[in-house]
């Protein structure tokens, strides 16, 4: 069903109405979908039902309403990672880019994060393109004046050779491993020549893998038994879909938060951190303040990396001048696979 959420036409979880509004609103968006793969695909739903969906509304068993809390009250706090993806997704040095505006797919877009960063970081040559498989998510996007699309990753609705770039990050070990091949297969053929394929993750053993494992299965709703990806497996994926140049890079992602003061500014990530993994259950058991102290000290002690000066790399507190507040960071670092279609 279609409604009216904050001033803003929301079309639901219907993706014809969906598709329609980007008609009218999105005609260069529009133009790139495959209505031949929507009519097959909303066949396909129609007979398997529905997937089980970890960010639908927290009331419905999901963790979706806490996760978009948490980008609405500190929408920065993950911006430098989503900087460096897009400068990753630039053509490589010596290509030429001879797109005005590049138009990028954000496979797990939720409610439009990405797109939301990029505007704020103030880069005017990239489209985003926000599409999820959660209708919760969606939903939550349109009501935010963000146009998105209902589609599965590894079921693009895109035509053959349509778009500039294709991102997966913030999510990809949610893809089933059955599945992960399919998706690179699928990033390949809807990109154009000179497009890019980005599979971003926390590498398997990582700080990130620990949090997941030792804070959000035990503490949120929704658990959280999923493997992430190894370098090798990132690899693996680019090269049989085919694309012709490929590389595995680390890059730095870290969350941060600023406050008044020292202790807001590490309650104010605290609370991002509850909010962001759905961690009721521990809310629950502490209240709401300690649960913000909590979280932020469990972070303290997982996310600290070997920087190979005998000096371990860990969360920081430091005074920003420019911004006259306190800034929080917690350190983490991504595996961000690069394949390029040429």
């Amino acid at each position: 069903m279609s409604a009216e959420m904050n001033g803003a036409f929301v079309p639901g979880n219907d993706l014809r109405a969906q598709i329609e509004q980007l008609r009218r609103h999105s005609p260069g968006v529009y133009r790139r979908i495959d209505l031949d793969r929507v009519e097959s695909w909303e066949c396909e739903r129609a007979r398997n039902g529905a997937h089980r969906d970890d960010f639908d509304a927290d009331t419905a068993g999901g963790r979706g309403s806490s996760y978009v809390r948490a980008q609405v009250l500190n929408v920065d706090a993950r911006a430098y990672g989503i900087g460096r993806l897009m400068e990753l997704m630039r053509p490589a040095p010596g290509e030429q880019d001879t797109a005005d505006r590049r138009t990028i797919v954000d496979l797990l877009g939720g409610n439009g994060l990405v797109r939301q960063v990029c505007a704020r970081l103030g880069i005017p040559d990239v489209e985003v393109v926000t599409c999820d498989a959660s209708p919760h998510m969606v939903q939550t996007a349109w009501a935010a004046g963000i146009p998105a699309l209902l589609q599965r990753a590894e079921r693009q609705l895109f035509q053959t050779e349509s778009v500039d770039g294709v991102l997966l990050a913030y999510g990809s070990h949610h893809i089933p491993a059955e599945d992960r091949g399919v998706v690179a297969e699928d990033a390949y053929r809807v990109l154009r020549r000179g497009g890019t394929f980005l599979l971003h993750d926390f590498e398997a053993g990582s700080p990130m893998d620990t949090w997941f494992t030792t804070v959000v299965d035990p503490y949120s709703q929704t658990g959280h038994e999923f493997a992430h990806f190894t370098a090798d497996e990132i690899q693996e994926y680019l090269i049989k879909a085919g694309f012709d140049t490929y590389e595995v890079v680390e890059i730095d992602d870290p969350y941060t938060a600023v406050g008044e003061t020292p202790e807001t500014a590490e309650l104010n990530l605290g609370e991002y951190l509850v909010n962001m993994y759905g961690l009721c259950r521990i809310q629950e058991s502490l209240g709401e303040q300690e649960a913000f102290r909590w979280a932020l000290d469990r972070a303290k002690q997982i996310f600290q990396y070997d920087n190979g000066d005998g000096e371990p790399l860990r969360g920081t507190l430091e005074y920003d001048s420019d911004l006259r507040s306190w800034r929080m960071t917690i350190p983490r670092k991504a595996l961000v696979g690069v394949g390029r279609r040429l």
